[in-house]
């Protein structure tokens, strides 16, 4: 989860305030050192906790409520809108035709992310490629090459070249009419050196970067200002992508160091798939860790992981009441797209997150993996019509996809919940209308 210990911090923090039958200056400055305490330990500046705590501390104080909001929601609530506030507002990177330098030391993930964001720009119709300027690190080239051809993305490098400007200017050449977004992979350090930051600043020189983005391992600490500066000195940063703030790093220090630099998280990396990017908004952001879900992200992956022309298919069978196993087999496809169900359930509001999180949710996907490999052994008419399926055809099934009848029956079971649940919504006309209209089918 996504900065979990920093979150169940500020969560435990403002149970005070909710389970309080009173609000009262005493309370305030206990919650306010708990606050500070949680921000602290998670590496956020500590000039930022500073400005942030006394920013709460007098607001809390000296602010009513509005009519209609209760003490304790007004406090709850200014503790939200500080630390979006404090985050900075959200800034989109463009989808338009550009190049994009990416920039950072080394082991911070910038090779992968570059695949990310090419597969972030692909999905929404744009073509990327990739230039491959690491000359320093060996097998970066092959690296970058692999990610190329897992996401069929067009790539330019020189390998066994070390003239990192001569290859920009050639892939740029190369890419003049042929790619829409044009990333460019540049070498990383172990530390900042003065011949890094010159190589950055004549690869800037030739490429003439739309945006600059820095990539920032979510552990690098305290040590995130001082390399923000470094970068934004030699190339005037655009963005910030914080890399691996899915693990249990503390990830505050890649985070305060937007405040150094004034140039913007753009994105976070949430896992090891190429899919694993989100656009970083201060606002969702902030719900997600205190527990208050994000739905709007949760909506943003859905539409990514599905194809929207079968799912129109299936959403007016399922309409008109028809929901059979290839229902079922897409819906499970569009959860997988949507990475692990733990990430999912964070996005859920009102605590539904944080009690599906207790479960299991790596046993649920990995029997949602078993669901499909057992209807990948069935015929096309067992798919269209589940209720053929008798003793003799489920021993079949389970022997085809090495499985057990029980497994076989456990996935007729599940479909026989899932049609119940999709016929009692058909059958209510009002819900309905209300999805027809929404998703503008035309009846």
């Amino acid at each position: 989860m996504v900065l979990e210990g920093l979150g169940e911090s500020l969560r435990h923090a403002l149970k005070k305030i909710a389970n309080a039958s009173h609000v009262d200056a005493t309370l305030v400055k206990e919650v306010v050192r708990d606050i500070q305490r949680a921000l602290i330990q998670a590496d956020i500046n500590v000039k930022m906790v500073l400005d942030l705590s006394k920013a709460i501390e007098k607001r809390a104080l000296e602010e009513k409520p509005p009519a209609g909001m209760s003490n304790r929601e007004h406090v709850i609530k200014i503790v939200y809108d500080e630390l979006v506030r404090a985050l900075g507002e959200p800034r989109d990177i463009p989808l338009k035709k550009q190049v994009i330098m990416m920039v950072g030391l080394y082991g911070q993930g910038k090779t992968t992310t570059c695949g990310k964001l090419a597969n972030y720009f692909k999905k929404r119709g744009l073509r990327p490629a990739f230039i491959a300027c690491d000359v320093h690190r060996p097998a970066a080239y092959n690296q970058l090459e692999q990610i190329a051809a897992s996401l069929n993305v067009p790539i330019y490098g020189e390998p066994g070249s070390k003239d990192a400007v001569r290859i920009v200017k050639h892939g740029l050449d190369e890419f003049r009419k042929k790619a829409d977004v044009v990333i460019v992979d540049t070498a990383g350090r172990h530390k900042l050196e003065n011949d890094l930051i010159d190589e950055m600043k004549a690869i800037f020189n030739a490429a003439k970067p739309d945006e600059k983005l820095l990539v920032m391992d979510a552990a690098v600490g305290q040590q995130a200002g001082p390399q923000a500066k470094a970068f934004h000195d030699a190339v005037g940063l655009t963005g910030v992508i914080i890399s691996k703030l899915d693990g249990t790093a503390k990830g505050g220090g890649a985070l305060s160091a937007v405040s150094t630099t004034g140039a913007p998280v753009v994105f976070i990396g949430v896992g090891e798939h190429s899919s694993d990017l989100e656009k970083f908004d201060s606002t969702r952001f902030v719900s997600r860790m205190l527990g208050m879900g994000d739905i709007q992200s949760l909506l943003e992956k859905a539409q990514d992981a599905v194809d929207m022309e079968s799912a129109e298919k299936s959403a007016r069978r399922i309409m008109s009441g028809k929901f059979t196993l290839h229902d079922l087999y897409q819906q499970i496809d569009m959860l997988k797209g949507m990475g692990s169900l733990s990430k999912v359930a964070e996005m859920l509001p009102g605590g539904m997150g944080a009690n599906l999180q207790k479960a299991n949710m790596g046993d649920a996907q990995k029997r949602m993996g078993k669901f499909k490999v057992i209807m990948d052994s069935m015929t096309e008419e067992e798919m269209n019509d589940p209720s053929i399926l008798k003793a003799g055809r489920i021993r079949r099934i389970a022997r085809g996809s090495g499985t057990e009848p029980k497994n076989v029956k456990e996935l007729l079971k599940y479909y026989d919940m899932s049609k119940g649940m999709i016929k009692g919504f058909s059958g209510n006309r009002k819900m309905k209308r209300g999805l027809m209209k929404q998703l503008q089918f035309n009846q």
